[in-house]
């Protein structure tokens, strides 16, 4: 079955929703500009509710040493999700120092940027995961959690069984056919699970997973 993750957890009842609906990450935001930022506090708090129940993600955007080091060592994520500019060499960098496997978000709107992005894909030295999002909207200072989405027939440029994270205006109304149109191991929601910017809903959260797990079902 297609892993899920809800990304821009910030609070209790969107965690026992993400667990409640067989979620397998839940991540958390890093990134003052974001909706969905946490404070490290407010992160170690959520965290230590999820330990050992679902994967915990670390988003970070062109994060400088400092912050990673006070991430890993007060939230101790299962995984830190690069989800800025961050060059190949910066990605080894950090996979290097700190030793936390590694998500790399790459905006994508063509074969060729799919085909670039798994460049990143070197699990152990770059990144463990590729997770494959929407461009943003141009002079958007944040990378991610648009509520858009691209043409998931580019997705044909994806490597043969390699493993991929697929984002970018998903819903509980269009996972179902994201994940039978494009066979994806994994799926990422944030925005398309909110009644508001950061305000996650239970709810949603539910459907959202209900239909991931139902998505291949015999019609």
């Amino acid at each position: 079955m297609t892993g899920a993750k809800i990304c821009g957890v910030s609070g209790e009842a969107a965690l026992e929703a993400a667990l409640d609906g067989g979620a397998r990450f839940i991540g958390l935001v890093f990134f003052p500009k974001s909706p969905r930022n946490v404070s490290i506090a407010r992160a170690a708090e959520i965290a230590a509710l999820a330990r050992g129940r679902i994967r915990i993600v670390a988003l970070l955007v062109d994060p400088d040493d400092a912050l990673i080091e006070a991430v890993v060592e007060d939230v101790a994520p299962d995984m830190l999700q690069l989800h800025g500019r961050e060059t190949a060499d910066r990605v080894a960098e950090i996979r290097a120092r700190f030793k936390v496997p590694l998500v790399k978000a790459v905006g994508v709107a063509s074969e060729a940027d799919v085909a670039a992005a798994f460049a990143f894909h070197a699990p152990g030295r770059l990144a463990d995961l590729v997770l494959l999002d929407a461009k943003p909207p141009p002079g958007s200072e944040i990378t991610g959690g648009h509520g858009i989405p691209f043409d998931w027939r580019i997705l044909s440029a994806v490597p043969i069984d390699t493993p991929y994270m697929l984002a970018g205006g998903l819903t509980p109304d269009n996972v179902r056919e994201a994940i039978r149109k494009t066979g994806a191991p994994y799926v990422d929601v944030s925005s398309g699970v909110e009644t508001a910017p950061g305000e996650k809903s239970p709810e949603l959260i539910r459907r959202f997973l209900q239909a991931v797990k139902t998505a291949k079902q015999t019609l």
